[in-house]
């Protein structure tokens, strides 16, 4: 039954509800296969040079994913990333989409794969 309610919110147009950061994570990894918390921490920390904004995630988003952080070239606060920390996040599977999109493509110069969608969630979601 659970599962039919986002399906019929679809249906009479309106917003399927929220979420939890463990519902998208299985959603990745239905896609990719396994995630991993290491490749996800890898991923997040390490430096690409290839980036067109940043060279890593936590030029803007600090070493610390539970802290708030700041755009490198807007200096615009950027609320935490960890869910731990900042409730709403990895909940809205189209907000997902849309800041992996734009974030992978200022850091790494490309879209993340599926399989690095699903290591940087399960990061995320391991911080606490």
């Amino acid at each position: 039954m659970k599962r039919l309610i986002p399906l019929f919110a679809l249906c009479i147009g309106l917003p399927a509800a929220a979420q939890t950061p463990q519902l998208i994570l299985e959603s990745l990894v239905a896609k990719a296969g396994p995630a991993s918390v290491a490749r996800g921490e890898q991923l997040y920390r390490g430096k690409s040079k290839a980036g067109k904004t940043a060279d890593s995630c936590v030029a803007c988003h600090t070493e610390n994913p539970k802290a708030v952080g700041q755009h490198v070239k807007t200096f615009k606060a950027i609320d935490p990333l960890a869910p731990v920390a900042q409730k709403d996040r990895f909940t809205d599977p189209a907000k997902v989409e849309k800041w992996f999109k734009r974030n992978c493509q200022e850091v790494l110069d490309r879209p993340c794969t599926p399989q690095e969608k699903a290591d940087f969630t399960a990061y995320m979601i391991s911080v606490k």
